[in-house]
């Protein structure tokens, strides 16, 4: 106990630390392995201890309280566009990379890959959140970039590497690399194709005596971008327009994919300016940046007029990190939240005893369990591609998933932080920091308005492969509770009548009942019971807290963390 002059310190919980991740999870143990990643648990258990140490766990406060710093000019006053960090991203971006969390499922595309790359992705997500940006793209990166055989066969070697290199160099002195992404600008942001970004195609010979053999197929780009992830990236991919027309399928004539380098090939660095850094909400350990193509040389990704198509490709996988960077933000914010609960009196006994914040505290580790069983099984969609079944599941389950859970986020980490009072809400501990990270994911890579609108596009266009799917999905949970089935029915009429303005409505209710299906199937009865009585049965809306009194809380919070 500490003393000072006026006072002893006293009924104060200890921080959540030193604890295995993993281990304190049964709900995310029990997904790994019915998702088809149990041959990762021996791995993942040890990355679980390894990022819930104290000294692990301290890198995020380090990394977002020392943010990137922007170096435009050298001292000689050469351009530079660097950008410098604080040795703790570093730590945590080697952690992520040596993992494999950005390269794992393409270099070992073994069954049950994409689940336990989301299972590591999920354990890093409780610990720091703007390292997943940059290992998010470069993850996202690699399919598009098939599409671009002489890019890939150049990069992917250096991009699917387990080395984190963090140094300025062309990609052929580097031992790893990294892809950013670059898509919206000033007068567009969501509608890209109001794109202004022009490239114009380098005529052979001027390619030829600029760039050497490489210069083969080089495009001049003009142009800027408001919004540049990441700018420390080794290269990104863009959207600029040009003359050529559009090919069929909705792209707007010339809207194309492009990828640009920070080093062209012969050592010179590419004319990508960055203007500032952008000042953020959350997300603040990572560089986000506005940036200017003063003729950078790009190169095509995919056939010109198709960027949007292309690019999406990679926006599936973005959207997928977001969806399990939710749910790893929420067990986070849980797992503070009841530590602190447990550890904490009032009122003459702890907190956790007390009947209202049980209430409160089982209604967020349900909904933190849901989260995680609907990402892992969201990430063997991925593991699944060339099922129609699984395929069909996974168009219409991605925009969903990203549009809930990640606006459940927002309201969670306000509760969590109110579970610990005024030590929640102050920069010392971490629910501050978590807070603020929730809004982004609802925003990055679409919205949720668009993320709904894509649910109805997936639906309406293949409609019956998309009813099957769901109802391969749902119907064995359906035969086990009347309650559920009657809410799956009236979400089969919902899907055939909801239009742009009830999306949000129907995009909610169709991850509901997702996460119904796999509690009722696979979680223990007081957890599943407590999520159809309260989700299922009732309207989902409203604060935390609100769980009906005669459920299991006491085995409800046992469950949620396990130490």
């Amino acid at each position: 106990m500490n003393s000072f002059d006026t006072h002893d310190v006293f009924n104060q919980a200890p921080p959540f630390a030193d604890v295995n991740l993993l281990r304190c999870d049964p709900a995310l143990r029990e997904g790994l392995e019915r998702e088809g990643a149990s041959w990762a648990l021996e791995r993942l258990d040890v990355l679980g201890a390894r990022l819930g140490r104290a000294e692990v766990l301290d890198l995020a406060r380090l990394a977002n309280s020392n943010g990137p710093r922007l170096v435009a000019f050298d001292r000689s006053g050469r351009r530079v566009d660097e950008v410098e960090f604080h040795p703790a991203w570093h730590e945590l971006m080697a952690m992520m990379i040596g993992e494999g969390a950005h390269s794992a499922p393409w270099v070992d595309p073994r069954p049950g890959a994409q689940v336990a790359r989301a299972g590591a992705y999920l354990l890093f997500g409780q610990v720091e959140n703007g390292a997943q940006c940059p290992v998010t793209m470069t993850y996202a990166a690699v399919p598009a970039l098939r599409h671009a055989p002489r890019i890939a066969e150049r990069w992917l070697p250096k991009i699917l590497s387990n080395e984190y290199d963090p140094r300025s160099l062309p990609v052929e002195h580097k031992r790893g690399a990294l892809i950013g992404m670059g898509m919206t600008e000033k007068q567009g942001g969501t509608d890209v194709r109001a794109n202004t970004t022009r490239a114009v195609e380098m005529l052979p010979g001027e390619a030829r005596e600029r760039l050497g053999a490489e210069g083969e197929g080089a495009w001049r780009i003009v142009g800027h971008k408001w919004f540049f992830s990441a700018p420390q990236s080794d290269a990104h991919l863009i959207l600029a327009q040009t003359d050529e027309a559009g090919s069929a399928g909705g792209s707007p004539p010339g809207l194309s994919c492009f990828f640009v380098p920070r080093y062209l090939p012969d050592g010179s660095r590419n004319a990508i300016r960055v203007q500032r850094l952008k000042d953020k909400l959350g997300n603040r350990s990572n560089a986000s940046s506005e940036v200017e193509f003063c003729d950078a040389i790009g190169w095509l990704v995919g056939p010109v007029g198709r960027g949007i198509p292309t690019i999406l490709e990679m926006g599936s996988h973005t959207r997928l990190d977001c969806v399990v960077g939710s749910a790893g933000i929420m067990r986070a914010a849980l797992c503070h939240a009841l530590n602190h609960a447990r550890g904490r009196a009032a009122f003459g006994r702890p907190l956790a005893q007390q009947p209202l914040m049980r209430n409160v505290l089982a209604d967020l580790a349900l909904e933190s369990e849901a989260a995680t069983a609907f990402a892992l099984r969201l990430a063997r969609c991925f593991d699944n591609p060339d099922d129609p079944m699984e395929a069909a599941l996974g168009r219409i389950l991605t925009p969903a998933g990203k549009y809930w859970l990640c606006k459940r986020g927002p309201a969670f980490g306000a509760e969590a932080m109110e579970v610990m009072g005024g030590n929640g809400y102050v920069e010392d501990g971490p629910l501050a920091r978590l807070y603020r990270e929730f809004p982004v994911n609802s925003i990055w890579e679409g919205s949720g308005n668009v993320m709904c609108l894509d649910v109805l596009r997936a639906l309406g266009k293949a409609p019956e492969a998309a009813r099957a799917a769901l109802t391969a999905e749902l119907a064995p949970a359906a035969h086990r509770d009347a309650r559920f089935a009657r809410y799956v029915e009236a979400l089969g009429q919902e899907m055939l009548n909801t239009d742009e303005a009830g999306a949000r409505c129907l995009a909610e209710r169709l991850v509901i009942a997702v996460q119904g299906a796999l509690l009722i199937q696979h979680a223990p009865s007081f957890v599943s019971e407590a999520f159809v009585a309260s989700r299922i049965a009732q309207d989902v809306g409203g604060a935390f807290g609100r769980l009906p009194s005669n459920l299991d809380f006491e085995a409800i919070l046992e469950r949620a963390l396990m130490v």
